[in-house]
């Protein structure tokens, strides 16, 4: 490279040339995104092989890189926006979070105070007021009220800085030698980022409760399990401090009953959190209020705008009620990091570009597709559906054979394994009652009815290779 074509740190009109040519590699990414294999087909350590060992002493051109990326990153990368990815939870990618995500990059401010940039904390309190009023929560949940709402990174981050807030706020009334009494309570269904957040705030691990949940409630919370186990800790002594509920398991989007659990949360003074990292989405649409019905009886509330609200990763809103107030808000206070990226512009844009009824529109689109997937499965009298669909996510299996030993297990993790192997699509499992479970979670925002018709193809032949080994 010439040196008065070098790349400088930063140059309008250099910024203005290359990002032209990453924006359009990016879109002609999506353009031919169905070409590659959903799930990434390479071996552990491929890339080190297609590398140097060092770094470059001198620069070399983007258009090199690019190709770089092309022919040895793309091959590796399981594509989360691909039409046919039905794995896991989406992570929705968009227009209007894409435009967002650039326009934080190029402002690249670390807005960990009201001072360090007053219009990252005033935009993301106003925009997180926006959501609140739009999922017609509470009003002790608006920052005009008080408590407010704050961007974390990921659901994660959000149950352990409240389960944080949970413990410091019980140890200052019973003192610090409360703490190995402290317990924990949510159902066996919970994410493992409560366990995570448990070990982190140096709780006692046998003390965080998770409580057996089964299909007689589809996997929900039973209150009356919750209370007896809370009865039987306080008779041994122990202090009950924080309550975990879910509203769309990652399992199978379970919902545990919130009315029931905030009353028993409000009756022994516990720190009541709902998870609705995933499902929260779904409370745009007046249709599925009803879920977080009980949610005024909580300490705080979280989902995740990057899973399903067209917000590109990461953005997690966490709302808590109370806060200690004062006359600007420092985010850095309400998060663990110092520093802070200014994630609420993409939220912005997303709200602004798209719309509430937008964004109801994409939700109910994938519940739709969800639903014509299930129509499917149920069709076929070799395949069950094991738990009622709520959202967009169908949990189904193949059925065994009457003499199977281990109720199909082997079946359906040979069907996953055969269906992912092919490429064209990628789901994953989790496991219920012994059983395994094939999950098929629709989200991505490309894809459309012909997707969800193709991949039933693929489990119905697939299926049917399986069960014709058998018999040979």
């Amino acid at each position: 490279m010439e040196e008065n074509d070098a790349l400088r740190a930063m140059d309008a009109e250099q910024l203005r040339e290359h990002a032209h040519k990453m924006v359009d590699f990016i879109a002609d990414y999506y353009k031919t995104i169905q070409n590659f294999p959903v799930l990434s087909q390479v071996q552990p350590g491929y890339l080190g092989k297609l590398l140097p060992d060092s770094a470059p002493e001198y620069p070399e051109s983007l258009q090199n890189v690019l190709d770089d990326v092309k022919e040895k990153i793309l091959p590796g990368v399981t594509h989360w926006q691909s039409p046919n990815y039905f794995a896991y939870f989406p992570s929705n990618s968009s227009i209007a979070g894409f435009l967002g995500e650039m326009l934080s990059a190029g402002l690249n401010i670390v807005g960990f105070s009201w001072i360090t940039s007053p219009a990252a904390t005033e935009l993301e309190s106003i925009v997180l007021d926006w959501l609140a009023k739009a999922f017609q929560l509470p009003e002790d949940f608006y920052s005009s009220g008080k408590g407010g709402g704050v961007i974390q990174g990921t659901a994660s981050e959000a149950v352990l800085v409240v389960l944080l807030a949970a413990r410091d706020k019980i140890l200052r009334r019973l003192g610090r030698s409360a703490l190995p009494k402290l317990v924990i309570y949510a159902s066996d269904q919970t994410h493992s980022a409560l366990r995570k957040a448990c070990q982190i705030a140096g709780l006692n691990p046998e003390l965080c409760k998770l409580l057996k949940a089964d299909s007689a409630t589809n996997y929900a919370l039973s209150p009356e399990v919750l209370s007896e186990a809370i009865s039987n800790d306080i008779a041994g002594g122990l202090v009950p401090f924080f309550l975990c509920a879910t509203v769309g398991t990652t399992s199978s989007t379970a919902i545990d009953p919130l009315p029931a659990l905030g009353k028993i949360a409000k009756t022994n003074n516990l720190w009541f959190h709902v998870d609705a990292a995933y499902a929260g989405s779904a409370c745009i649409c007046p249709e599925y209020r009803h879920c977080f019905d009980g949610i005024e009886e909580s300490d705080s509330f979280n989902m995740n705008a990057h899973k399903w609200f067209l917000t590109n990763f990461d953005c997690s809103v966490l709302w808590v009620k109370a806060s200690q107030g004062n006359m600007v808000i420092d985010y850095k206070d309400w998060q663990i990091p110092l520093g802070r990226r200014f994630r609420s512009l993409k939220l912005w844009m997303v709200l602004r570009l798209y719309g509430l009824e937008g964004l109801r529109s994409h939700v109910r689109n994938h519940i739709e597709l969800a639903a014509y997937f299930e129509e499917l499965v149920s069709q076929d009298t070799r395949f069950k559906v094991v738990v009622p669909r709520t959202f967009s996510l169908v949990c189904f299996r193949l059925l065994p054979p009457l003499n199977s030993e281990d109720h199909g297990n082997k079946l359906n993790s040979d069907l996953l394994d055969s269906v992912n192997s092919t490429g064209n699509i990628f789901i994953t499992h989790t496991v219920l009652s012994g059983e395994y479970i094939l999950r098929f979670a629709v989200g991505a925002p490309l894809t459309e009815r012909r997707h969800v018709t193709t991949a039933w193809q693929i489990f119905q032949e697939k299926a049917t290779a399986l069960l014709g080994s058998l018999q040979d």
